[in-house]
């Protein structure tokens, strides 16, 4: 599923980047274009960043 149709770039690649160490929304924009252009992606970023970081705190 796409997360950016800006810019192509999916939720697979997202996961991608949070895996290489990402933490922010602005840190995914950097590494992968999301958020770059129209910004409607940035809230389903962010989302998934809080995801992330639930699960590897309650790990």
């Amino acid at each position: 599923m796409y997360v950016c149709v800006c810019r192509a770039v999916t939720e697979n690649d997202v996961h991608d980047c949070i895996a290489a160490g990402a933490k922010t929304a602005r840190q995914v924009r950097d590494a992968t274009g999301a958020g770059g252009d129209c910004a409607s992606c940035v809230r389903k970023i962010c989302a998934m960043l809080k995801r992330s970081e639930d699960l590897v705190t309650s790990a």
